[in-house]
């Protein structure tokens, strides 16, 4: 009985973790300048929609040049916290990768969040 129920206990938080990655972004936890206002998130994934972990996103301020880095999670997504501006997302790519699809510029503002600012990576 004892086993039974620590098996049970092990699938009940596997089924916990996968869901929670499975919800959304990761937050990067890297080191946060004082002055980061606003957050952009999403998701990076193939052409056939498999998520891609391990790539690193990147903001960069059109204005001042700043740039602000992510590394996608498990499950593809990444968030990464901006101070206000308009930004360009960048993605890296692999040898033989291209995008199939990239999100347009962004402006933040404080507080904002700007989710949804996917990437699908192809072949070329």
């Amino acid at each position: 009985m004892l086993k039974l129920q620590q098996a049970a206990v092990l699938i009940f938080t596997v089924v916990l973790t996968a869901c929670n990655a499975a919800h959304g972004p990761v937050i990067d936890k890297g080191s946060k300048p004082p002055h980061v206002k606003g957050t952009i998130s999403g998701i990076v994934r193939s052409v056939g929609g498999a998520p891609i972990t391990g790539r690193k996103v990147t903001a960069e301020n059109l204005t001042t040049g700043e740039k602000f880095e992510a590394t996608t999670a498990v499950n593809g997504g990444y968030t990464v916290q901006v101070t206000p501006g308009k930004y360009r997302l960048s993605v890296e790519l692999q040898a033989g990768e291209s995008l199939a699809e990239q999100p347009a510029e962004t402006s933040i503002t404080p507080s904002d969040l700007d989710g949804r600012r996917n990437f699908v990576i192809g072949q070329k």
